[in-house]
């Protein structure tokens, strides 16, 4: 399988996925398809305007190896993201989600299953309003307060941590011989010493 969706929505914040794109398409030789409700430009957080290749109703599960969503602050979850999610996760394919994107595997109901991480640290009024005045849809007795985390086929970031979000993806899918490789790439990238 050589295609990784990639969810967009109006607001979102382009740079938490960019890098990861980049080492799924240039590194691993993996097509990006992008997918969002409707077929029409989408303005990101940054200005960036990107037009979704097909509609998320479109997709299907079958025809990707992985998804991604970044994070944002878009209060709209629709039955068809649910479904789609549900089925990546039950066939056990790669579902990765970064700083406010974990909300759209909460509300799928699969963080029930696995241990993850979010920059939604506590569910304030704020978030509430942000969100439509929905509850906390997150299960809180699975976060892991770090920056990543990397449980059976579901990888999540904190915003702060494309980097490491983007390497986790790339590891997920065989870039890097060990453990050892990739603390090296990371090193490499950021100068920083994990």
């Amino acid at each position: 399988m050589d295609k990784i969706l990639v969810f967009m929505y109006d607001d979102m914040a382009d740079f938490e996925v960019v890098y990861a794109t980049h080492l799924l398409g240039h590194e691993l030789s993996k097509k990006i398809v992008t997918c969002a409700y409707d077929k029409r430009p989408v303005k990101s957080k940054g200005g960036m305007v990107f037009m979704p290749d097909i509609t998320v109703a479109e997709a299907v599960s079958d025809d990707y190896a992985g998804f991604i969503i970044p994070g944002g602050w878009n209060p709209v979850v629709k039955e068809e993201i649910l479904t789609l999610i549900n089925d990546f996760y039950n066939s056990g394919k790669l579902l990765a989600a970064i700083c406010a994107g974990p909300r759209y595997f909460a509300k799928a109901g699969i963080l029930k299953n696995v241990k993850y991480t979010t920059s939604i640290v506590e569910w304030t009024q704020a978030r509430r309003e942000a969100f439509g005045n929905e509850d906390d849809p997150f299960p809180r007795e699975n976060f892991v307060n770090t920056r990543v985390v990397r449980d059976k086929n579901v990888i999540t970031s904190k915003g702060i941590s494309f980097v490491d979000f983007a390497i986790e993806i790339a590891d997920y899918f065989g870039m890097f011989k060990d453990d050892s490789d990739k603390q090296e790439f990371f090193k490499t990238i950021t100068c920083y010493n994990k």
